[in-house]
């Protein structure tokens, strides 16, 4: 009965009585509350999506456009009157890529190539670094430029790089255009993954549109599986541990003990991973219950013994597309050792700056170039014994530097950074002091471990648990999706908290 009271509590609170105004909040833009998949109102709306879309299976044209209807509504939802920039993207880049095909002569086509880029990559940098720039600019030359009022759109990095990937695969003659725009925009606008990833190949996407819609029973189940494990890393074990402990101690690091400014590292590692991954297995839940596939977006990358394996494990989609357009564009390791550690190198500070329009987020990327220079050049010469000792000791040396650069990534600024490390250096034993620390925060230590193992658990052992929910009846996999937004709603401190790629 208290379970009961608590979700009536819930409806209505998130609900409330349905009158026009209710209906009107529904359907219009709230910069305060953007449209999250961890949301109420996203469970709703999905739901009434859902029915139609199963009912429109074998209507092809309908059902797209029906897509890209609710997806371009979700992307309002999401980031405002925005949603014009990426129909405009869209349909530049789709008279380009029609342009490249068609040109037979290849000093045209590459023009094309080039205004592609340049709107595109103008457009990022215009939303995403106009006031980095003119912040660096007032620095350096003692300038009084005034910063621009410019709000970044949800997702448009993501977007960007999935655009351009697909202008790019046409270029180099690898993928032919779509059909026509509707199916183009259903590609770039696809709702599962628009905001945050995995950022999709056209040539693994786009195929699967003309497909003949299927749903097999394993597939539907995996995707539930998925979308519930993905709700629990993010909106339980990332929010709360972000909510009630890493945040304060980021906010002020010298207000704590060296041992809370550790545990908060690595508090850090594990909130990042169960939002990034949360939402990876959300997005390809979502798209696999509407029959498509979305590739694996994150490996369990704590578990990688060097940085080169945690880069084909963290945000797969990501270091991918970095290394086929970035890398490999700049000459990948074709033109001799010292251009290819340059090319790693810039491939990584390059990325780092796609995070974020700060110096931080530079050092980061920096700090993982090296790390990948380092592998690279020493790895020619030294060869270590391959067994399950030695793998440890990589495994934890790795996560350790990881979490290390995570304090740039997390720090509102370079002094907290180095606050944070340096606290950290001071750190001793003190069991009865480390003791009442961890009772104290005894729920947030508790989710930090739950993350951890579930981190680590086996292939096989999630095998087990993903055929044990299989079996279990339709109505009960519903009442545990329904009990699932109860915890997030019963366990959440505040409003609902965006995704941290939101940012990006």
């Amino acid at each position: 009965m208290k379970a009961l009271f608590s979700i009536q509590n819930w409806f209505l609170e998130h609900v409330g009585n349905i009158d026009i105004e209710t209906i009107q909040k529904w359907f219009l833009y709230d910069p305060k509350h953007p449209l999250l998949f961890n949301s109420a109102l996203f469970l709703g709306l999905f739901l009434f999506f859902y029915v139609i879309y199963i009912l429109s299976r074998k209507t092809h044209y309908f059902r797209i456009t029906y897509v890209v209807a609710f997806s371009i509504f979700f992307y309002y939802k999401s980031s405002g009157v925005y949603f014009w920039l990426l129909i405009f993207s869209s349909m530049v880049d789709y008279v380009l890529s029609r342009l490249i095909y068609e040109e037979p002569k290849q000093w045209y086509r590459k023009f094309y190539m080039i205004l592609s880029l340049l709107i595109n990559l103008g457009m990022l940098a215009y939303f995403k670094y106009t006031n980095f720039f003119i912040d660096n600019y007032n620095n350096f030359f003692s300038g009084n430029l005034k910063f621009e009022d410019i709000v970044l759109p949800v997702g448009i990095s993501f977007y960007t790089f999935q655009i351009l990937s697909y202008t790019v695969d046409v270029y180099r003659g690898d993928l032919k255009p779509t059909k026509n725009f509707i199916d183009f925009l259903f590609f770039v606008s696809f709702f599962p993954q628009l905001v945050a990833g995995p950022i999709v190949r056209a040539s693994d996407f786009i195929p699967q549109i003309y497909e003949k819609l299927k749903l097999t029973k394993e597939e539907f189940n995996r995707a539930l599986f998925l979308i519930i494990g993905g709700l629990l890393k993010k909106a339980v074990i990332s929010d709360y541990i972000s909510s009630n402990f890493v945040d304060r101690v980021f906010d002020a690091p010298n207000s704590y003990t060296a041992f809370e400014n550790l545990m908060a590292s690595y508090g850090y590692a594990i909130q990042i991973y169960c939002d990034f991954s949360g939402y990876s297995d959300i997005a390809i839940g979502l798209a696999l219950l509407m029959g498509f596939w979305l590739p694996d977006n994150f490996r369990t990358p704590y578990q990688s013994a060097s940085i080169t394996e945690f880069w084909r494990r963290w945000h797969i989609s990501l270091s991918s597309w970095l290394r086929d357009y970035l890398y490999i564009s700049m000459g990948g390791n074709r033109k001799g050792k010292l251009r290819t550690y340059f090319n790693l190198f810039m491939t990584m500070l390059l990325g780092g700056l796609w995070h974020g329009a700060s110096w931080k987020f530079v050092v980061w990327g920096i700090l993982h170039g090296l790390a990948l220079v380092f592998e690279k050049f020493f790895g020619q010469f030294i060869k270590l014994p391959k067994n399950a000792f030695v793998r440890t000791i990589q495994v934890v040396l790795t996560f350790h530097f990881v979490v290390f650069c995570w304090l740039f990534f997390r720090a509102k600024d370079f002094t907290t950074a180095f606050q944070m490390a340096h606290n950290i250096s001071q750190l001793t034993f003190d069991f009865n002091q480390w003791m009442t620390i961890i009772l104290g925060y005894k729920h947030v230590f508790l989710l930090i471990a739950i993350g951890v193992v579930w981190h680590f658990i086996p292939m096989k052992t999630l095998a087990v648990m993903q055929n044990t929910f299989s079996k279990l009846p339709l109505v009960a996999k519903a009442i545990l999706l329904g009990l699932i937004y109860w915890v997030v709603y019963a366990t959440a401190s505040a409003d609902t908290q965006p995704f941290i790629y939101f940012q990006f």
